[in-house]
């Protein structure tokens, strides 16, 4: 599956499962979290700045290493360059101690100041540096520790990983890396308009029609009119037997799931309002005063369409998975078959979590209280 996205951003907050696991869960349902640490710790999956901090296959990682010039357009790498130039000397002695002593956590070393507040302005220096070699290739994450990173050298990271790792794409010029990436990023998407495919993995300058052209030419790209869209839709050319059904009116959309706030279908906030009529902020870094939906809110995404929205929280010690509010977007009418969706969805997450006793909360419409409780008590 993140061979097929491409990327799998990483997000520790933790009012329901952390980011990651749950957007494989709207994709493979009911899999063991444990499958995502083992992959990494086997050298299957490696985690490197790209959109944000991600999980990419093991196959991917050295395009993500290649090229200087298009690592440092990412402002982590351009922050850990500038941290190295001013603290220079605490941080060269970090990694010569790394390299003697091997593999550490941030939690191996003590905090020599006062109480730690939220938020990676108030991290030790040692995390900080930790996360400056990081960002800057040298040192990556060999394993996570109750999500805890466990830092080593790349040279050893990379020497285990399944399949081998190729420095190839070292080779390649900025060009070459700028093609793979917009590539990738296409075939990831599914369709989308040029000026969308930069955001996937932050890519400088952004892409227009002009540029892709030539893709169009080699076959590697196809062009495609999408309705409402005054400008092209461009599709990978694996998805061509896809994208026939499409075109034919025969591909009919029939998963529903709750998504990840950083769920790659709505990174980027001006596809989703395209694409969905979805206008979408994740609101756990606004003031509690200002949020309209909630801190932690899932899209609800319903056989083709973002119908809503989801305030959840899951208590693991209880055993509850609070339903703090449920929002249907204007237009959306809660139909016997949406109310069906919206319990089994509920209840397959909740139970995934280990939090089975779910607990429903205001619902707007507020009609949509009385059928979805029924439907949530015939599920259990």
């Amino acid at each position: 599956m993140i061979e097929r996205m491409r990327l799998l951003q990483i997000d520790t907050i933790h009012v329901v499962a952390r980011s990651p696991y749950l957007v494989l869960h709207a994709r493979l349902g009911d899999y063991p979290m444990a499958w995502l640490d083992e992959a990494l710790a086997q050298g299957r999956l490696a985690e490197c700045w790209a959109h944000e901090a991600c999980f990419v296959s093991a196959a991917d990682i050295a395009w993500h290493r290649g090229g200087h010039d298009q690592r440092m357009h990412h402002w982590a790498h351009r922050n850990a360059a500038r941290m190295h130039r001013e603290q220079r000397a605490d941080m060269d002695a970090l990694l010569a101690g790394i390299r003697a002593s091997g593999p550490v956590r941030a939690a191996d070393f003590a905090r020599t100041q006062g109480a730690s507040k939220p938020g990676w302005w108030e991290w030790k220096p040692e995390k900080r540096w930790l996360e400056a070699w990081f960002a800057l290739g040298e040192l990556m994450v060999a394993r996570r520790d109750n999500f805890q990173r466990v830092y080593d050298l790349a040279e050893h990271v990379l020497a285990r990983l399944d399949p081998p790792f190729d420095d190839a794409a070292g080779a390649l010029t900025a060009a070459e890396l700028r093609h793979r990436a917009i590539v990738d990023s296409v075939r990831a998407l599914g369709v989308t308009q040029a000026c969308w495919i930069a955001d996937y993995g932050r890519l400088k300058p952004k892409g227009t029609d002009r540029e892709l052209a030539p893709l169009l030419l080699t076959g590697e790209l196809l062009a495609v009119p999408v309705q409402g869209w005054a400008t092209p839709g461009y599709v990978h050319r694996d998805h061509s037997d896809v994208l026939a059904k499409a075109m034919r009116g025969r591909l009919r959309a029939t998963h529903t799931a709750l998504l990840s706030p950083f769920d790659p279908l709505v990174w980027d906030r001006a596809r989703a309002l395209a694409m969905f009529d979805f206008e979408y902020t994740i609101e756990c870094y606004t003031p509690a005063a200002k949020r309209r939906y909630g801190y932690f809110v899932l899209p609800i995404l319903h056989r083709g369409r973002l119908v809503g929205r989801l305030d959840a929280k899951a208590h693991r010690t209880d055993g509850v998975f609070e339903v703090k509010a449920l929002f249907l977007e204007p237009g959306v009418t809660p139909d016997a078959g949406l109310v069906q969706a919206l319990a089994k969805v509920i209840s397959d997450t909740a139970g995934w979590h280990g939090t089975p006793d779910i607990r429903l909360g205001r619902t707007q419409p507020a009609t949509l209280m009385k059928p979805l409780r029924a439907a949530l008590n015939a599920s259990r």
